[in-house]
Formats: C-alpha cells, structure tokens, sequence
C-alpha cells in the first residue's frame, strides 16, 4: 500500500488513560515512516528547546530543571491566543497527535481535516496496564459521549489484535484522504 507517502496530514488518537493511544500511535508510525508523532504539550517544549538551543531529549531527561520556563512559555503563548499550540501543531506535515482529551482540541484539528480515532479500553484492562488517577477528571471524559470518529478502535485484547485494528485504521485513514 501507500505507507511511504506523506500527505501533508494530521491523525489524532483520543482515549481514556492506558487505552493504548501511545502504543497505537507507535504502531501507525512504523507503518507511516513519514509521519511523526507529537502530542499538544511537546509544541512547548520544542519551542523552548528552539528558544534555549536544547534538543527535545534535554528537556525530556531533565525537565525538573525546565519545568518553570516550559509552565511560563505555554502561559505566554495561551496568552497571545488560546490556540497557539494546537495552531503551531496544525502548521506541521504529517504528524500524529495521541494526546487529544477535550473537545475543543479535538474540533480544532477536526477543522482542519484531521482524521480521527478513539482508542475504547475497559476499566478493567486499563488498570491491568496502570494505576488510573483521576479517572473523573474532565481530560479523561469529555470525550465520552463524541461521536463523530472516523474511526473507534477496541483495545481489550493482546498487542497483535491492535497491530490488526491499525491495519484498519490504515485502511480507513486512506480512503479518508482518498487514496
């Protein structure tokens, strides 16, 4: 299939904690090898790598350090606008976002044809992966009731049965972009 090419494309991935959004990520990346995969709070922190000349893994690796300029940096830049980093997000070619939790992110990159997926995981296998926090919080329900994807993936089972529910996503993500 297509899975060198490089269409200028955004696919967000929502879902609860432990549903098996990075890792699905992770698997359409080795399947997409143009695409790359950023979520909305690494705008921030390449941005202030780019201010501070650090490579994003310096920040990774030591961001207690960074922590203050990277809370200063994302308050200025909602401060200029409340999009600011989704819109530096949506200037970037063929990225995945896997951290999409609340409604007004999501229709910001559904506005601009992102395609969309919802990762669905019981509670149950999702504390089988980690300890859910906070599991009422906003940033891990708003998203609930959303119907509109282009496309929900299960996750309740083994790591072969998500590299099969990528190879539709896949699928579904082509024929989105009309391929």
């Amino acid at each position: 299939m297509f899975y060198n090419l490089c269409m200028n494309k955004i696919i967000v991935i929502s879902g609860k904690q432990y549903s098996g959004k990075d890792t699905l990520a992770k698997i359409l990346l080795g399947k997409l090898p143009n695409f790359k995969r950023i979520g909305i709070g690494d705008a921030i922190k390449l941005e202030f790598g780019r201010r501070n000349n650090l490579t994003f893994d310096e920040i990774e690796s030591e961001k207690h350090l960074y922590r203050t300029g990277l809370i200063e940096l994302g308050n200025w830049g909602r401060a200029q606008d409340d999009d600011y980093w989704l819109k530096n997000l949506a200037n970037m070619d063929c990225i995945i976002v896997p951290d999409v939790r609340v409604e007004h992110e999501l229709d910001f990159f559904k506005s601009r044809g992102a395609f969309l997926v919802r990762v669905e995981s019981s509670v149950e296998n999702r504390a089988k992966r980690g300890v859910l926090i906070n599991a009422d919080d906003d940033t891990e329900t708003a998203l609930d009731n959303y119907s509109d994807w282009n496309i929900v993936v299960e996750n309740n089972s083994d790591y072969p049965a998500l590299v099969d529910n990528a190879d539709i996503v896949l699928k579904k993500f082509f024929e989105f972009i009309g391929l």
